[in-house]
């Protein structure tokens, strides 16, 4: 960051990957008729920080232009919302739909992703919606009886409580399945359509079972559009791992109720032989719990850089996602920062599969 000699100045913040060079471009001597940026004659005060890794340097970035501009930072960082689903359960007739805005912290709605992108979030929500019977419709209902439906309650793809198709109990259970089927990463309607299958198995019905067969099928090809970290974002719980300026330490960075904490640096190998790496790693982690004085734009602004990060096709460092109880991997934890401070990549066969997102 440099700053001019008056407090009205407006600062220069920036990121780079060579400290020196960009200084010298700055700040060296203006070449004659040259448009090139150089602010030799109006810098005062440099400050700068050292970093391990683009994903430190970014956070760092968006805190320090948050401050310095709050009313533009979100622009000159090229800040993307990250796509979500959101189960608007405040509306009488609950639906489900693609957005890039969280409402009330406070509210009854649920937000699953964050999604690569938009496409993959609408075939998502789309291929899924098509295993239930809820409302897909965007405007608030009234209920008539005399209302004509739409094409979706003329394909018996809608319980169409539009015009009382359905009871608002037969309603509040449909959406209750979609919720779970959500909550769960797609294993509640798995395992209640399986158990259907052996029960048809058992029957003799194959011709019904190798047609349940194939809706399995479906439900497991619509899930595997999903990465690891699509989610309820309220129950998001991971530790990123990256390099440090050290080259004996890891840095760790933690996404625990909505808030983006770290760097917490812990060095891998100490002259102390009481205090192990897991119990040091450990330690850091804890200490990154959740302050509680969350924002919705903080949060929906975080979530970005972590979604900007975790899709990347050549990322450094790593991430170690909570278990569907909640609880962190240490084990994890301590091979992944053992790797990142050796320089190696995460073997492919070490990948575990996707574990569902349940309640804690």
């Amino acid at each position: 960051m440099l700053r001019g000699a008056y407090e009205s100045a407006e600062p220069y913040v920036s990121k780079s990957a060579n400290l020196r060079r960009r200084l010298q471009r700055l700040l060296s001597p203006p070449e004659s008729q040259s448009k090139r940026l150089n602010l030799r004659e109006r810098v005062a005060t440099i400050e700068y920080a050292l970093t391990g890794s683009d994903f430190e340097s970014t956070l760092l970035l968006y805190r320090a232009l948050r401050k310095e501009f709050p009313q533009s930072y979100q622009k000159r960082l090229r800040l993307r919302p990250a796509p979500l689903v959101r189960l608007n359960l405040e509306n009488e007739y609950p639906r489900a739909y693609v957005t890039t805005r969280i409402g009330k912290l406070t509210g009854r709605s649920i937000y699953y992703g964050p999604f690569r992108s938009r496409a993959v979030a609408d075939k998502f929500l789309n291929d899924s919606l098509d295993l239930f019977k809820m409302r897909r419709c965007t405007f608030d209902l009234n209920p008539d009886p005399s209302f004509p439906g739409c094409v979706y309650s003329e394909m018996k793809m809608c319980l169409a409580p539009c015009f009382k198709g359905c009871t608002d109990e037969a309603y509040a259970a449909e959406v209750a399945r979609v919720q779970e089927y959500f909550d769960s990463g797609g294993q509640s309607l798995l395992q209640e359509w399986e158990t259907e299958r052996e029960r048809l198995s058992a029957a003799l019905d194959f011709e019904a079972a190798a047609a349940q067969h194939a809706k399995i099928t479906k439900v497991k090809s619509i899930l595997s559009a999903c990465d690891d970290i699509c989610g309820r974002v309220d129950y998001l719980d991971t530790v990123i791992i990256q390099p440090s300026t050290d080259p004996r330490e890891v840095a760790l960075f933690r996404f625990h109720g909505g808030e983006l904490a770290g760097p917490a640096t812990v060095a891998m190998e100490t002259e102390n032989p009481t205090e192990p790496a897991e119990m040091r790693l450990r330690n850091a982690v804890d200490s990154m719990a959740a302050r509680g004085n969350l924002t919705v734009q903080r949060f929906s602004e975080e979530l970005a850089i972590l979604k900007r990060w975790y899709y990347r096709s050549h990322k450094v460092g790593e991430i170690v996602l909570a278990k569907a109880d909640g609880e962190l991997s240490m084990r994890k934890i301590v091979n992944a920062a053992g790797r990142v401070v050796k320089g190696e990549k995460q073997p492919v066969a070490a990948a575990e599969s996707r574990e569902p997102l349940q309640s804690p």
